[in-house]
Formats: C-alpha cells, structure tokens, sequence
C-alpha cells in the first residue's frame, strides 16, 4: 500500500506496528494518536523527519479531523490499534472506555467507508480495515480448552465488553456495506514501548526501585503471552493474507500464570542487574527481587485463563510467534534496562503506578 493510516501508533503495540511497516521499503505511515497517558512521541523519536512517516495528534472521535486526514493521505489501508486498553482503569472510568472504543471506532469504520465508498474498482478491492483486538472479549477459558474464532463472545469486564462491541461493529460494517474489514484477537503482549501500569514492566520498574511486585489475588490466574513484535507480524500478515470479513487469533503458545511472569522478570534482572549491587534493593533492605512479590485484593470479575488456538492464523496467514517466552523476556528487560531516556520520559509525562480498580464505583 503506498500509504497507511495507523491509529493509536504511539501507543505500546501501536507504536512496534509502526516501526515494522517503516521498516519495509515502499509505505509511508501515517499515525493518528491522541496522546493519553499511554502515548507517547518519545515512541516514535526515531522515526522523526523521515519522508515516510507523518504524525497527527487527534481523537479517532473526531468526525471533521477523520475526513481531513482521509482526504490528504488517501490511505489503502487503516489499522486501528487505537483503545483505552487497561482493566483497571476501565472499572473506574467505563465511560471514557465507551467513548474511545465503541463510538471511537464507528467514527473510524464511517469514514473509512466514505473513503472506501469514493474509490475507484482497483483500489477498492485492496483496500483493507483491520481492528485490532484481544482475547478478551471471550471471557474465561475452561481449562484444557483455547479460544478459537468459533468461541462465543463472554465479556467480564467494562474494557473486554467494549472491544467485543468494536468488533461486532466491525463485522456488521463488512455484512451491511461490504467495507473489506477484519479482526485480530490477540494474547497478552509484552515487549519494549509498554506502559509501567502493565505487568512486565511494572514489576520490572518496581524491581529496580527496591518498591513492592504486586500480585493479584493468588497469582494463579493464568495468561497466553505474545512478544510485541511477533504480534505485529501477525497483523501485518492478516492485512496483507487474510480474507475480509474473518477474524484471526494470535496467540503465543506461552501460557503463564502471573506468578510465573514475575518470577521471570526477577530471575532475569538478576542475572542483569543483581540485586545485591543495586542500591534501591539495598536501602529496602531486600537481598533478592523476588522477595518483594506482594498478594493484593484481586481484582473484580477477573478472569481465570485465557488461551488461545492459533490454527486459523498458521493454515491462512503463515503465521506463528517466532520468539520463546524465554527470549521475549529477556529481550524486554535489556531493552527497558538500555532505555532509561524512554522511562524518564514517560515518567516526566505523568507515570504513576498507583493501583487501580479496587472497587465498583457508580458514574
């Protein structure tokens, strides 16, 4: 496609998709990003000033920027990455939820479809919408069973239930207009460019702070995780493979329990940063990072598993995840370890850590 609309591109998977597409000779990358807490420009510093890549700040909301940006880029394809995404949050503030992800998104399927509705045949027929989703719209996965593109729709929190709106919208949109759109659900990511609210960095930042690991409930609820980058492969596969109107989970294969999660970020910051040269950890008093594992309240209808069968994806895409949970981890910790500019900046943009969704409150 010679030119891509990617929403939410400053976020943490957003951001990766970026760099994967500019990475390839031929498009030029267009990302629209509101800048919440969770997006950043530091995240995309090293592609400022290419002639490949422009940046615009904005709502995927907002009607009139929509038609503007549609209208000066004329994109063959729009990949919406763009979502209030954490669970905690989305129990105290469903609204701003609803906002961003229901409604947010029909704002981008409507002028996608002005825009698709606009073109001429050739371009019609390649142009593609790809929502970007998650496993969790499913609910709770029984054990000794996976999530496939059959599986019934059970969201259990505000977040999940609007993304399974956003892709009921997505597949109305397909069924009614014909607009070329797909769906991907993916597993639990992890990787660089993630928020500090998120598991793997929060412990791993809390680790190097000597602060505690909190651990929700009793650290059995189990995940299937994706290195970032594999995630994104799997996306740029289903543009460029996957057949309008489906749907395509991708799953690492890595399914974990949290407690396992943070014992593999411990492990492997100890043999990068041991603990006992690290003053944070001596001034706490602390003599390992495993140590400062902390049980919390857990969190209201939190799901016990999810996991995923990535069949679809490997028989029409070609895809599977190529990295390990070994691998991913240890990637991801040298990563935030070299990359104390990117940490200090989205601290200085406001990054709390403070825990979240501790109870249901009314509006």
């Amino acid at each position: 496609m010679d030119t891509v609309i990617v929403t939410g591109g400053a976020g943490f998977i957003g951001s990766n998709f970026v760099r994967l597409l500019h990475g390839r000779p031929g498009p030029t990358v267009v990302v629209l990003d509101r800048l919440t807490y969770a997006g950043h420009r530091e995240s995309l510093r090293d592609l400022a000033g290419s002639p490949r890549f422009s940046f615009a700040e904005g709502d995927i909301g907002d009607r009139a920027l929509l038609a503007d940006l549609f209208r000066r880029h004329q994109p063959g394809w729009v990949v919406n990455f763009a979502a209030e995404t954490h669970v905690d949050r989305s129990i105290d503030e469903p609204a701003v939820f609803l906002r961003t992800n229901v409604m947010g998104v029909y704002e981008l399927l409507e002028a996608s479809r002005r825009h698709w509705d606009g073109l001429e045949a050739s371009a019609r027929e390649r142009f593609r919408f790809l929502q970007v989703s998650t496993d969790e719209v499913y609910g709770s996965a029984a054990p000794g069973s996976a999530f496939s593109e059959t599986t019934a729709y059970a969201p259990n929190s505000p977040y999940a239930a609007t993304k399974a709106a956003a892709d009921h919208l997505v597949r109305a949109w397909h069924a009614t207009y014909a607009l070329p759109a797909l769906v991907t659900n993916c597993s639990n990511n992890y990787g660089p460019y993630q928020h500090p609210e998120k598991l793997v960095p929060l412990t791993l930042l809390n680790a190097l702070e000597g602060r505690a690991l909190p651990v929700y409930g009793d650290g059995t609820n189990v995940r299937d995780w994706v290195y970032v980058e594999d995630h994104c492969e799997g996306v740029l596969r289903a543009l460029e493979r996957g057949r309008p109107g489906e749907r395509y989970l991708l799953g690492g294969g890595n399914e974990r329990t949290t407690l396992q999660i943070v014992d593999a970020v411990c492990a492997a910051l100890e043999e990068r940063r041991p603990a006992r040269d690290n003053p944070a950890m001596k001034a706490a008093g602390v003599g390992s990072y495993a140590a400062l594992k902390t049980f919390v309240s857990d969190r209201p209808g939190h799901d016990r598993r999810y996991a995923i069968d990535a069949a679809k994806a490997r028989a029409e895409l070609g895809w599977s995840a190529a990295h390990s949970f070994e691998a991913g981890i240890a990637r991801t910790v040298d990563w935030y370890l070299d990359h104390s500019d990117w940490r200090e900046a989205v601290r200085a943009a406001g990054e709390t850590r403070e825990r979240r969704g501790l109870q249901r409150r009314s509006p």
